[in-house]
C-alpha cells in the first residue's frame, strides 16, 4: 500500500510540472535583489523590506484543465490560492490584479463571477489587470500584494522540529480533473473564513513559528517536500497521524488542493501553543512528522516505512539543490 502511494505522489502532475522551475530561477537570480529583498524563489511569496514591515508579492496561474472544466471554480480558486500564499507567509492581503486570456466568449462571465465571489469572500479588492481578448487558449493568473510584520518562510525548517498539519475538515470534496480539491470556504461567511486564516499572522507575530507553507496543487506530501528541499533538510512523516475526511482515500487526500491547509515546522517547546491556536478556531491540527538532518523524506504508514524523496540525488524544483539534472522518476 505504501509503495502504491509513493508511486502516485512521485508521478502526480502537481509535482512533476514543477521540475523546470530552476531554469527560470537560475536566470533570474542575478536580478532578484537590489538591496531590499528578504525572500524570493522557493517561498509562497517574495518579501521586500519596506519602512519596518515586509511587502509580500505572489503570483499564481490556474491549470488550463480546471479553467476549461469549470471556469467559475477556476475564478474562485485564483483568488483563494493567492490569498493563502500571503497568509502562509505570516501576512495579510492588500490587493490583487489579474491577467486573463479568453479563447471563447463563454469564459468571460463565469471566470469573472468566480473572481468576484472570491474577492467578496476574502475581502480583498481586485484593482486591475490585463485582458487578452483573442487568445488562442484560455488562461488565468492573479498577482497579489500583502504586508507582514513577522515572516513565516519555507526555508527555515530545522532538525528536530515538529511538522504540524493544520486543516479545516468542515468542507466538501470535488474532483474536476486534473484537480482534486477540498472546499472549506463555501458555506462559511467572510468572518468565519478570515478568522481561521488570521491564525497564521498571529502565530508569526507571537514568534511561535517561523516556517510555513500552504497546501496547494502539490498536495500535502508535495508541499512538505518543497519545504524540505528549500530548507536543505529531510523528514520522517507518520502518515497514520494525518487528519482527513472519511470520504477521501489516503492517496486522493495527499493529492488534494486544500482551500485551508497549512504545514508548519515548529520547535517542540512551542508545538502545543501553535496547535492550540488552530484548535481555538475549529481547525484540526496535529504533529505528523519531524524534521531530520539527513536530506531524505521517509514515510511511515500502517507498519511500513519507505523513501519518498532523496534530496541528495533528486530535486523537485531544483531551486536550491544545486543538482546538475533536476527532476525525479518513479522507482
Amino acid at each position: 500500500m505504501l509503495r502504491e502511494i509513493i508511486n502516485a505522489i512521485r508521478t502526480y502532475p502537481g509535482l512533476t510540472r514543477k521540475r523546470n522551475i530552476y531554469r527560470i530561477t537560475n536566470m533570474l537570480a542575478p536580478v532578484a535583489d537590489y538591496g531590499a529583498t528578504i525572500a524570493d524563489f522557493g517561498e509562497d511569496a517574495a518579501a521586500i523590506y519596506h519602512q519596518g514591515e515586509f511587502l509580500l508579492l505572489a503570483a499564481d496561474g490556474i491549470w488550463k484543465g480546471l479553467i476549461e472544466a469549470n471556469p467559475y471554480a477556476a475564478g474562485k480558486a485564483s483568488v483563494m490560492a493567492s490569498v493563502n500564499d500571503i497568509y502562509a507567509m505570516g501576512g495579510r492581503p492588500l490587493a490583487m490584479v489579474n491577467v486573463i486570456g479568453i479563447s471563447a466568449p463563454r469564459y468571460y462571465e463565469e471566470i469573472m463571477r468566480g473572481i468576484q465571489k472570491g474577492c467578496e469572500k476574502f475581502r480583498v479588492p481586485m484593482v486591475g489587470g490585463h485582458l487578452h481578448p483573442d487568445s488562442s487558449e484560455v488562461s488565468l493568473s492573479v498577482s497579489i500584494l500583502g504586508v507582514a510584520k513577522k515572516l513565516l518562510l519555507s526555508t527555515n525548517a530545522r532538525e528536530g522540529q515538529d511538522i504540524v498539519f493544520a486543516v479545516d475538515l468542515e468542507g466538501r470534496g470535488y474532483q474536476c480533473k486534473p484537480v482534486i480539491s477540498w472546499d472549506t470556504n463555501s458555506g462559511k461567511n467572510s468572518q468565519q473564513v478570515l478568522e481561521r486564516l488570521e491564525v497564521l499572522p498571529c502565530i508569526a507575530e507571537a514568534e511561535l513559528c517561523q516556517t510555513a507553507k500552504d497546501v496547494s496543487n502539490g498536495g500535502l506530501l508535495g508541499t512538505i517536500a518543497l519545504m524540505l528541499e528549500v530548507s536543505g533538510k529531510g523528514a520522517l512523516i507518520t502518515m497514520d497521524r494525518i487528519s482527513k475526511p472519511d470520504l477521501f482515500s489516503m492517496t486522493d487526500w495527499l493529492k488534494a488542493f486544500l482551500s485551508y491547509g497549512f504545514v508548519l515546522s515548529v520547535d517542540k517547546g512551542k508545538t502545543g501553543s501553535v496547535i492550540a491556536r488552530f484548535q481555538e478556531k475549529n481547525i484540526a491540527a496535529g504533529v505528523i512528522g519531524e524534521i531530520t538532518l539527513e536530506k531524505r523524506m521517509v514515510l511511515s504508514y500502517q507498519g511500513e516505512q519507505d523513501l519518498l524523496f532523496d534530496f541528495e540525488k533528486e530535486a523537485i524544483t531544483g531551486i536550491t539543490t544545486g543538482l546538475d539534472v533536476p527532476g525525479f522518476s518513479c522507482g
